[in-house]
């Protein structure tokens, strides 16, 4: 089939190039490049770069509903439309264009998770499976039919990035099954239950700040979901430091949450609401990710200080 191609970041890298495998891309779509970084440098997505490297035409419009890009995308013809992270809702004159309709990758187990950030919400809530699911597109968000759905565990110290990574190989292999049951007029779709139904919203800088008085495996969650970014976050003698992995240790401390009650040679151990944190790969302001044993070689860290909450 003719395919348009919607997706901007990482994780829908793997679902382009297993489409542009099988099908004939009419284009890609993504969303303009960003600045980022210190000098503000505008940075291509993820998707740009993969386009161009397979050589498909590819376009960053700032605007979708000017009628301008409705009608460069009418005049490319394309038999259905794919999306995977795009980021922006498409409205109906444009959902309009392909006859076979468009088809969305999800990284959730959907009704469960829909919203901009399933992935994250699974990992701070806990859950222990999540999955990819292949649906129609419609206006409300990710409340279209669902074709296929595939569930995977989420392993108890996997965070974000590589559940991620994972989520969007699977995703990449279903979409590509997907598109061979419209193209043959196999496609069944099932209508999602109401009933079941969660929103997650943006991740936001916040969502990183840690509250020690809250459970060892709480905290153990939120560093999970908060890699890559904003990473688990707290103060340490008085400066910001980053807890890029950690461990839960059911055995609760005897101390007041945020403080030291051993330090180990590859670990540190902190006190939280119940339980204790062990805290393994650690950044200090300015400084690269360090292994805790790699910190411990450097600095010293004494029991009975504390990590303070930010406020």
């Amino acid at each position: 089939m003719r395919v348009a191609f919607f997706g901007t970041p990482e994780i829908a890298v793997p679902v382009l190039r297993a489409v542009a495998a099988h099908h004939e891309m009419a284009a890609v779509v993504c969303q303009p490049d960003r600045p980022q970084g210190r000098g503000k440098k505008p940075v291509p997505p993820p998707v740009k770069v993969c386009a161009q490297e397979l050589g498909i035409p590819m376009h960053q419009p700032e605007k979708l509903n000017d009628g301008t890009f409705e009608s460069w995308l009418r005049a490319l013809a394309p038999e259905i439309g794919v999306v995977a992270a795009y980021g922006r809702l498409l409205k109906q004159p444009i959902l309009d264009i392909p006859p076979k309709g468009w088809l969305n990758f999800h990284p959730s187990l959907l009704p469960r998770h829909r919203g901009p950030s399933p992935i994250q919400t699974a990992i701070l809530e806990g859950d222990t499976e999540t999955g990819v699911s292949i649906m129609q597109i419609m206006l409300d968000m990710d409340a279209g039919d669902v074709l296929l759905q595939e569930a995977t565990p989420i392993g108890p110290d996997e965070n974000a990035a590589e559940l991620a990574a994972r989520l969007a190989t699977m995703g990449a292999a279903l979409m590509v099954e997907g598109l061979r049951l419209v193209a043959s007029g196999e496609a069944r779709f099932t209508s999602q239950d109401p009933t079941k139904v969660t929103v997650t919203r943006l991740i936001e800088k916040e969502d990183g700040r840690i509250r020690w008085d809250r459970s060892a495996q709480s905290i153990h969650n939120q560093v999970r979901a908060c890699i890559p970014w904003p990473v688990a976050h707290c103060l340490y003698g008085g400066e910001v430091c980053r807890i890029h992995r950690s461990a839960v240790i059911p055995e609760n401390a005897g101390a007041s949450p945020g403080t030291i009650v051993a330090v180990e040679r590859d670990r540190v151990l902190v006190a939280t609401g119940e339980g204790r944190l062990a805290i393994l790969a650690f950044q200090m302001p300015g400084k690269r990710v360090m292994t805790m044993a790699e910190y411990l070689r450097g600095h010293a860290m004494q029991v009975g200080e504390r990590f303070e909450e930010i406020r």
